[in-house]
C-alpha cells in the first residue's frame, strides 16, 4: 500500500474515531451544555464567543506580537470575566495569574464556565525549534511531531490550553513573508506536516494536562495572496483551491484538530472571515468538522475595510452567520450580538450553535472537569528549556539545514581550519529564532560564533567580525572583515534576513540579500579565499554575484535556540546534511510566484534548444537556481533509471516503482529519495511533476539500495471540472530521483475499469 494512502487511511480512521467520541461527548453532555445555553443571557452567550488579549500575564509579550489591542487594563478584563462577557484570553502565560483568572471565571461568574487560554506557540515556546519552513526541509514529519510535542509540554506548563498553529497555508510566492511559518510549496509535504504537527501539539488525549489544542490556519488560501503581499486579495480557481490549498486543512482535521482560524484575505471577492461557503459548506457540511472557528486578529472587524460590511455591526452579523464562532480581539460579538439578536438580524439559533461548539471543545479539553489543568506551578518551574528539549532543538536544526552547493567538497571543514566568521549574524543571538517566537528568551540561544568556536580544536583560530549590520553599513566594518578574511583559510559568511524581515507583514518586492550584505560578500570574494555562504532566512532567496558563486552554500533558515551548535555539527561533519528544499530558489525575484509543480504550456522552454517564442523571461531561463527537493550530502549519490513492476496499472490495482540508489562517495550519506509523476494527457492540463512520496535512506560509502514505492489509482487523481476527484486512463511518467528536476522517467499506463 502506498505510504501516503496508508497515512490517509490511518488519519481517516482517527477522524472517524474522533467524530464517534465527539458524538458521544455531545450526547453525554447535551444536558449540561444545553442546560448552560438555556440559562445564558444573550450577553453571556456573546461572551463565550469573545476572545481578548491577556494583559494580566506577560503584557509586554502580548504587545510585542500584536499590532494593536483594545483592552488596556487587567482589572477591566477581570470584571468582564466575572460578568460572563469573556470566554478566553490569548498571548499571555504564567500559572499564578492564570489560576487567578480561572478562579474568577469558575467561582465568581454566574454560570462558572471556564476560560480557554490560547497563544501563538508557532515553532516552540521557551525552547525554540526551526521555523516551519526550515523544519519542512527535514522531510521528516515525525520530527515535526516531536518538536510540536515538546512545545506543547512547555506551553501547557505555563498555563496554556490552545495554540494558534500549525500554519498550513501552501506558499508558492516567496515574496510573502508568512511563507516562513508553513511547510512550503508542495501539497503532499504540506499535508503530512499539518497532520504531524496537530498530532504533536494535541498528544494522545485532549484531556491530558499537556495536550495543546491545535488550530490549523488560515482558512483558506491565504498563501495565494496577489503579488505575495500580505493581507492582499486572492483570485483563485475552484480546482486550485480544492487541489492545492484545502488538502492540508483537511489532513489536519483528519488528525483531530478541533479549532481553526479564518484568514485575513478574500477569495474571489468574498472575505474568508465572511465566507459561508468555506466555513460552513466545506468545513462543516462536506468535512464534518465538529470544532469551532476563531477569527484572525480583528479579521471580522476588517470586513468593513474590505468593503464587504457596512459597519462594525454588519461585520459581526456577516462573520457569525458565515461560521466564525469566536471573535478575536475586536470585541464585535460582545458589543453587537445582543442587539443583532434583539432586532432579528441574527437568529438566536445561530448564536446558540456557535456557543455549543465552543463549549463542546472546552469540554473535550477537560476544562469543565478540571478548569485548572495546565496551571501547575511545579511543572512551570521544571519543564522549560530542559536538556532534552535543547537536544531536540539541535537535532531539528541539523536536519533542517540544506547543503545547496559544495564545489570541490569544501565542506566538511577540518576542526583545525583557520576561520574568519563574517557577517551581521556571526555572533548574533537576537535573530536566531525568526518570526513568531514571542515567549523565547533570546539571551539563551547559541550563536554561530559560540557553536563554531566550541568545535574547533583551537578556538583561537576563529576570528569573528560583523562587517555590516543587517540593512546598513558599519564604520570601519568592511576593513575589519577584509583583515580577518586575509588571515584566514576559509571565510564563513553569516548573511541573510533578520527576524523582522520575515513573517507577518514582511512581504518583500526583491527577495535578495540587503545591499550592504551583498557588498560585504563581494568584498570577501575578492580576497580569493574559499567561501561558505550560510543563509539565514524565512523564505527562498534569489542569490546573485559572489553569493551565488561561492564554493559552498547552506540554507540555514531560522533554526532557533541551538542554532550555533546545529550549524557547527554540519560544518565540521559531526552530522551529514540531510535537508532538502521545501521551496524553489529562483534566479530572480521577478520569477515569483515560482514553484516546481506548475502546469505545462503550449510553448515550453527546453534547455539546450532555441528559446525564442518560448515560455521564459528575457533575462533568465524559466528554471530554478535550486529546485524543490534539492539538497546535497557529503556522499556522492547516484540514481539508476526507475523501473515499474508492470507496464500497466489496473484500475483497482497497484504497481511498484523502484530505482537503485548508490552512494559512490567516501562518506556516509542520508538521501531523500523522491517519487514524482506526470499525467501526460488529461481533461485538464496537469503539473509537469507532482511529488507522490519520499523516503529517507542512509547509505554507507559504496552502498547501493533498491528503493521502492507503491502507486495506486488514488495517487493519480486530480480535481476535475465538477470539483470531484477523478483519475483518467492513460500514460503517466514516473521518476525516482533527488529533486523535482532530476532523473530519468519511466512510463506506465493506467487502464480503465
Amino acid at each position: 500500500m502506498p505510504a501516503a494512502t496508508r497515512r490517509e487511511m490511518m488519519g481517516g480512521a482517527m477522524m472517524l474515531a474522533m467524530l464517534a467520541w465527539g458524538g458521544r461527548a455531545m450526547a453525554d453532555s447535551d444536558s449540561m451544555i444545553e442546560g448552560l445555553i438555556g440559562q445564558m443571557t444573550v450577553e453571556e452567550k456573546a461572551g463565550q464567543l469573545t476572545l481578548m488579549g491577556d494583559l494580566l500575564r506577560l503584557p509586554e509579550t502580548f504587545a510585542r506580537v500584536n499590532p494593536d489591542y483594545r483592552e488596556t487594563n487587567g482589572q477591566k478584563a477581570e470584571a468582564e470575566i466575572r460578568a460572563g462577557r469573556l470566554g478566553g484570553l490569548f498571548n499571555g502565560a504564567g500559572v499564578a495569574a492564570g489560576r487567578r483568572l480561572q478562579k474568577v471565571a469558575t467561582e465568581e461568574s454566574r454560570l462558572k464556565i471556564p476560560l480557554i487560554f490560547g497563544a501563538d506557540v508557532i515553532h516552540g515556546f521557551h525552547t525554540v525549534f526551526p521555523i516551519g519552513l526550515g523544519e519542512a526541509a527535514s522531510f521528516e514529519p515525525d520530527l515535526a511531531q516531536r518538536t510540536a510535542r515538546a512545545a506543547a509540554l512547555e506551553a501547557t506548563a505555563f498555563g496554556l490550553h490552545w495554540t494558534f498553529a500549525p500554519m498550513v497555508d501552501i506558499a508558492r510566492d516567496q515574496r510573502w513573508g508568512r511563507a516562513a511559518e508553513g511547510a512550503g510549496e508542495d501539497v503532499l509535504l504540506g499535508r503530512l506536516f499539518a497532520e504531524a504537527r496537530v498530532r504533536g501539539f494535541q498528544g494522545r488525549d485532549l484531556r491530558d494536562p499537556d495536550s495543546l489544542l491545535a488550530c490549523p490556519k488560515h482558512m483558506a488560501a491565504y498563501g495565494a495572496v496577489g503579488a505575495g503581499m500580505d493581507y492582499n486579495s486572492v483570485e483563485l480557481s475552484d480546482q486550485t483551491l480544492y487541489e492545492v490549498y484545502l488538502p492540508p486543512f483537511r489532513q489536519a482535521f483528519l488528525a483531530g484538530a478541533l479549532s481553526t482560524m479564518s484568514g485575513f484575505n478574500d477569495i474571489n471577492g468574498v472575505p474568508a472571515s465572511a465566507s459561508r461557503r468555506l466555513l460552513t459548506d466545506v468545513l462543516r457540511r462536506q468535512w464534518g468538522f465538529k470544532g469551532f472557528v476563531v477569527s484572525d486578529y480583528e479579521s471580522d472587524l476588517e470586513l468593513v475595510a474590505h468593503g464587504y460590511a457596512r459597519d462594525d455591526r454588519d461585520a459581526a452579523r456577516l462573520a457569525l452567520l458565515a461560521g466564525v464562532d469566536m471573535s478575536m480581539a475586536s470585541g464585535l460579538y460582545i458589543k453587537h450580538l445582543p442587539g443583532l439578536v434583539a432586532d432579528g438580524s441574527v437568529p438566536m439559533s445561530a448564536v446558540d450553535e456557535s456557543v455549543r461548539r465552543v463549549l463542546f471543545v472546552k469540554k473535550a479539553l477537560g476544562l469543565f472537569d478540571d478548569p485548572f489543568r495546565s496551571l501547575d506551578a511545579e511543572k512551570e518551574a521544571t519543564r522549560s528549556l530542559t536538556p532534552t528539549a535543547r537536544a531536540l532543538s539541535r537535532e531539528a536544526g541539523r536536519k533542517s539545514i540544506v547543503l545547496l552547493k559544495n564545489d570541490g567538497n569544501l565542506l566538511p571543514l577540518a576542526r583545525t581550519t583557520r576561520i574568519a566568521l563574517v557577517g551581521p549574524f556571526a555572533d548574533d543571538v537576537a535573530n536566531l529564532n525568526g518570526p513568531w517566537a514571542p515567549f523565547a528568551d533570546r539571551r539563551l540561544g547559541v550563536s554561530l560564533a559560540a557553536g563554531i568556536g566550541s568545535q574547533l580544536t583551537n578556538p583561537g583560530e576563529l576570528t569573528v567580525v560583523k562587517g555590516c549590520d543587517i540593512e546598513s553599513p558599519i564604520a570601519g566594518g568592511l576593513d575589519q572583515a577584509l583583515a580577518a578574511a586575509r588571515a584566514a583559510e576559509v571565510i564563513l559568511l553569516a548573511v541573510g534576513e533578520g527576524n523582522a524581515m520575515s513573517g507577518e507583514a514582511q512581504s518583500r518586492t526583491a527577495i535578495v540579500l540587503p545591499p550592504d550584505q551583498q557588498a560585504l560578500v563581494e568584498a570577501m570574494a575578492a580576497t580569493g579565499k574559499p567561501m561558505v555562504v550560510m543563509l539565514r532566512s524565512g523564505r527562498a532567496l534569489a542569490l546573485s554575484g559572489a553569493a551565488r558563486n561561492a564554493r559552498a552554500i547552506l540554507a540555514t533558515w531560522f533554526l532557533g535556540t541551538e542554532t550555533g551548535n546545529a550549524v557547527a555539527d554540519i560544518l565540521f561533519g559531526a552530522a551529514g546534511p540531510s535537508g532538502r528544499l521545501p521551496v524553489s530558489f529562483p534566479f530572480e525575484s521577478g520569477q515569483e510566484p515560482f514553484y516546481y509543480s506548475h502546469r505545462g504550456t503550449g510553448r515550453p522552454e527546453v534547455i539546450g534548444k532555441p528559446s525564442e517564442y518560448k515560455a521564459r523571461y528575457r533575462e533568465t531561463a524559466n528554471t530554478a537556481l535550486f529546485a524543490f527537493g534539492h539538497g546535497l550530502t557529503y556522499g556522492d549519490i547516484r540514481y539508476d533509471k526507475p523501473a515499474v513492476s508492470e507496464p500497466t496499472l489496473a484500475w483497482d490495482g497497484t504497481i511498484r516503482v523502484s530505482a537503485k540508489v548508490t552512494n559512490a562517495g567516501k562518506r556516509e550519506a542520508e538521501e531523500v529519495v523522491q517519487l514524482y509523476i506526470h499525467d501526460k494527457v488529461a481533461s485538464l492540463t496537469r503539473p509537469v511533476r507532482e511529488l507522490k512520496g519520499f523516503q529517507k535512506v542512509r547509505l554507507k560509502p559504496g552502498e547501493s539500495r533498491v528503493v521502492s514505492f507503491v502507486l495506486a489509482r488514488r495517487e493519480l487523481e486530480f480535481i476535475g471540472e465538477d470539483l470531484v476527484p477523478v483519475a483518467e486512463p492513460g500514460e503517466f511518467e514516473v521518476w525516482v530521483c533527488g529533486s523535482a528536476v532530476t532523473g530519468e522517467a519511466a512510463v506506465f499506463t493506467l487502464v480503465g475499469q
